[in-house]
């Protein structure tokens, strides 16, 4: 589920980003929403709450295996 055109989102970059180029994250009814913020009338990903809590908990957990080539 995406939010209908005209819903009211408040969306929210991260603090560490300088450009504000990157993901921009919403909420909307019991689900976080995010998008790109280069591409604001584009695609939205939509993830549960409890979804997404779990992702930034392990991604501020820093234990992600790191990627290598």
């Amino acid at each position: 589920m995406t939010a209908p055109d005209g819903a009211l989102i408040t969306w929210r970059t991260s603090s560490y980003t300088d450009t504000g180029e990157c993901i921009e994250v919403g909420q909307f009814a019991a689900e976080c929403l995010v998008r790109d913020s280069k591409d604001r009338e584009g695609p939205q990903l939509a993830f549960s709450l409890r979804a997404w809590a779990a992702f930034t908990r392990q991604a501020s957990s820093d234990s992600f295996p790191a990627q290598g080539g």
